[in-house]
């Protein structure tokens, strides 16, 4: 029996059981469909948080105030550690690092802006002019913050673009005075559209100067120090730069966390990743039930097709001809199924970018050649019981059950 004929008469044997072949096309399309998903998804969301800190801007390092590990008691700590706030001087003391290229103090909270009547809740951001470049972000109209002396407040804001909608609607905004709080402010800016990054949507901030923004929310501490170095060398001793002037100026005691953007990253893309493959795991646990689907069947079509087999046999096929045909009726399946899950999967994962347009859900070269190839290699395996059951039975006993 030539190959072409192998393959015709597994093809046919398909097609004569169109139910018995849509279960099993159906059972290993889930599997397939269920690793592209999921792995998209998980994929999707190692991406996003990987621009998400890459937006940040480059050569990154950030310090928040207490210290975000344990080291055990400590009975000295008990009575002279103190946790020390983070201030502007601060900031502006580890500004004169040397390998440290500017820094952006921030304080962060809500408030009422008013303006015409209309009233709304916005997040407040208090920074200084360096807050822009190390965000690598854009003023669409006017300008961003000036360059002010430590300690110096001025009534200035720089508008979110949605805000800047929704307050002033056709008007011009800049140069308008508005209320925030209980005080008014000028605008002099208005920053481009960027939608949301890292929980806070920029187009729904107010950005005030660091010192109007502390005597809003009546307080002298910081919510955290974004720190750039010269460059990506200079990073790590940027960051144990700034370590040692915090230290200094907080009385010689390590209270404060100081994390390189790199770091975060990698423990983000390590734990993402993990999980991605933890998921496709999962998925392709249905795979091999899928598998098993295909044996249990095969295993029926051979008791069905036992007359069949023995009028090859008597013919003068070989048993390895009728091992070939079922398993290659085992590939054609497996390799259906396969294609159509695959199909599914690119299209649950297209539905999740329209549903979620930030998440780039697509899934991984690897999983998508992972699942065809275990789709196709399990529906082999599991065809080689009921092809070499086939193959065994005896030509006159298979006549005589016709």
């Amino acid at each position: 029996m030539r190959p072409a004929d192998v393959l015709r008469f597994a093809a046919g044997s398909a097609t004569g059981s169109p139910l018995r072949t849509f279960l099993m096309v159906l059972a290993m399309s889930i599997g397939v469909a269920a690793v592209v998903v999921l792995t998209a998804l998980g994929d999707g969301a190692r991406r996003y948080v990987v621009n998400e800190f890459s937006s940040l801007g480059s050569n990154l390092v950030i310090v928040l105030p207490g210290r975000s590990e344990t080291g055990g008691f400590n009975p000295a700590n008990a009575i002279t550690g103190t946790t020390r706030d983070l201030t502007v001087e601060d900031a502006a003391a580890v500004a004169r690092a040397p390998s440290v290229l500017r820094t952006a103090p921030l304080t962060i909270g809500t408030s009422e802006a008013t303006y015409g009547g209309k009233l709304m809740d916005v997040t407040i951001v208090g920074t200084t002019a360096d807050y822009l470049a190390i965000r690598r972000m854009e003023v669409a109209q006017g300008r961003f913050l000036p360059a002010a002396n430590l300690g110096q407040s001025m009534s200035v804001a720089v508008l979110g673009a949605k805000i800047r909608d929704e307050l002033f609607g056709a008007e011009p905004a800049l140069g308008r005075m508005f209320r925030v709080g209980d005080r008014r402010y000028r605008v002099i800016g208005v920053m481009a559209a960027s939608g949301q990054g890292l929980g806070m949507n920029a187009d729904e901030v107010v950005v005030l100067p660091v010192e109007a923004a502390q005597a809003m929310f009546n307080t002298n501490t910081l919510f955290r120090i974004m720190v750039e170095a010269k460059g990506r060398e200079s990073i790590q001793r940027a960051r144990k730069e700034t370590l040692e002037i915090l230290m200094a100026r907080h009385d010689g005691e390590e209270d404060v966390t100081v994390i390189t953007q790199d770091a975060v990253l990698a423990t983000f893309d390590r734990i993402l990743g993990v999980l991605t493959y933890g998921v496709a795991g999962i998925a392709g646990i249905s795979l091999a039930v899928a598998g098993i689907l295909v044996m249990n069947v095969m295993l029926v079509s051979v008791t069905q097709r036992t007359g069949e087999i023995g009028l090859m046999k008597a013919l003068g096929a070989p048993g390895h001809t009728i091992r070939n045909a079922f398993l290659t009726e085992a590939a054609l399946l497996s390799a259906t199924g396969a294609i159509v899950g695959y199909l599914i999967g690119q299209a649950g994962a297209f539905a999740l970018r329209l549903a979620l347009p930030t998440l780039p859900a697509y899934a991984p070269g690897w999983a998508v050649i992972a699942a065809l190839g275990t789709a196709l290699a399990t529906g082999l395996l599991f065809g080689v019981m009921p092809a070499n059951r086939a193959a065994r039975l005896d030509a006159v006993q298979a006549l005589s059950k016709r």
